[in-house]
C-alpha cells in the first residue's frame, strides 16, 4: 500500500472527518464568543477603566486591555463547552439509569436479570415476586 493510499484511507475515517467539524464549528464559536466579549461585555467594564477604552488599557508595558479579554474569552467559551457538552451529554446519559432500574440481580448468582422474571436465566433458581 503506498502511502498516498494510506493517507486516503487515514482521511476519510469517520473521526478524522469529526475532528475536522469540530475544529471548524469551534473556530466559528470563538469568533461569535469574541465579538461579543469585544462589542458587549468590554464596552460595559470600560466604563469603570480608567482610559474608557479597555483594548487600550495598559499599565507601563503591559497590555492589560487585550489580556483581559483574551482571558474573558477563555473563560466564556470554558463554561459554554462546559455547559453544553459536560451537563448536556451527562443529561443524555441519564436515561441509562432507568433502564438499571428495570432490573434486579439474583440473590443466589448475582447476575443482573429484568426485574419481571420469577427464574434466573443464569444459576435457574426460582425467584420470590
Amino acid at each position: 500500500m503506498t502511502w498516498i493510499q494510506e493517507f486516503k484511507q487515514f482521511a476519510t475515517k469517520g473521526n478524522v472527518v469529526d475532528l475536522a467539524v469540530a475544529v471548524v464549528v469551534g473556530q466559528a464559536f470563538t469568533k461569535i464568543v469574541t465579538a461579543t466579549v469585544e462589542g458587549l461585555i468590554m464596552p460595559m467594564a470600560s466604563y469603570v477603566l480608567p482610559s474608557g477604552n479597555w483594548q487600550t488599557f495598559t499599565l507601563g508595558k503591559l497590555q492589560i486591555g487585550k489580556l483581559s479579554g483574551a482571558a474573558l474569552d477563555f473563560v466564556l467559551i470554558a463554561l459554554v463547552v462546559f455547559l453544553v457538552f459536560v451537563k448536556g451529554v451527562g443529561r443524555l446519559a441519564r436515561p441509562k439509569e432507568t433502564i438499571q432500574a428495570a432490573t434486579k440481580t439474583c440473590p443466589h448468582c448475582l447476575e443482573t436479570i429484568p426485574l419481571a422474571a420469577t427464574r434466573c436465566r443464569c444459576c435457574t433458581s426460582v425467584l420470590e415476586a
